[in-house]
């Protein structure tokens, strides 16, 4: 059942601020054309804490909840993400940091040098650049791993097992790159590596505390057959 609409019919008729009268006639006009599903619809509410409601012998005395609105709000936020301009949404904005080597240790192991290969469609240089992302660019990159992302298959080499990972192009500096972000790691959800085909640091002149600007490539056709996360 779909009881978003409904709470988003009701919201336009005020009931996010106050109760608002709805007759049976309009309930079904207005949230549903079918009598029973109307009231299906309407039970299925209040029973999910999204709406209080009271009768009257014609009348539905409604108003929707804090847990309601708050899914109003979640749809406004999502709506409002995906209608932003353009250019502003596909980027990410954030400071060059010294990391911990993770991005390296990635870097030099020939089954994820194979996959970033086959997926960027080229041999990454051993090292990664560290980026630290303020909260709203934070959750711009949680948004666009999942909706770009390829999986990076973990494997097992000489009887020890490496974990996975995911990945999506990006470019920065005119340099088309990568983001990696390894399934299991001692990094901060708002710090992000970046691999590239060069030394980023020196190819760029970047030193720590430096701002950057990450360009999300959506329209490059990633490689390979794996598993994308949706």
């Amino acid at each position: 059942m779909n009881i978003k609409e409904p709470l988003k019919k009701l919201g336009f008729l005020g009931a996010t601020k106050n109760s608002v009268y709805i007759s049976s006639t309009e309930i079904i006009d207005y949230i549903s054309k079918n009598d029973e599903s109307a009231k299906e619809i309407f039970k299925e509410l209040e029973k999910q804490g999204l709406i209080k409601i009271s009768s009257t012998s014609d009348d539905q005395l409604a108003m929707i909840t804090e847990k309601g609105f708050d899914i109003l709000k979640k749809e406004y936020s999502d709506y409002k993400f995906i209608f932003s301009a353009k250019d502003n949404y596909m980027k990410i904005k954030g400071t060059v940091t010294t990391g911990l080597g993770e991005g390296q240790y990635y870097m030099l192991k020939e089954g994820y040098i194979n996959q970033f290969s086959k997926i960027l469609a080229f041999k990454p240089y051993p090292g990664t650049l560290n980026v630290l992302l303020d909260s709203q660019n934070s959750n711009k990159h949680q948004k666009f791993k999942k909706e770009f992302s390829i999986r990076i298959n973990g494997f097992t080499s000489n009887e020890r097992t490496f974990g996975g990972g995911l990945c999506y192009s990006v470019e920065i500096g005119g340099i088309y790159a990568g983001i990696l972000v390894p399934d299991r790691s001692h990094y901060p959800s708002n710090l992000v590596e970046i691999i590239a085909p060069v030394n980023l640091r020196e190819t760029l002149n970047l030193e720590d505390g430096d701002d950057i600007t990450i360009t999300v490539n959506s329209s490059h056709d990633l490689n390979g057959d794996y598993n994308y996360e949706r």
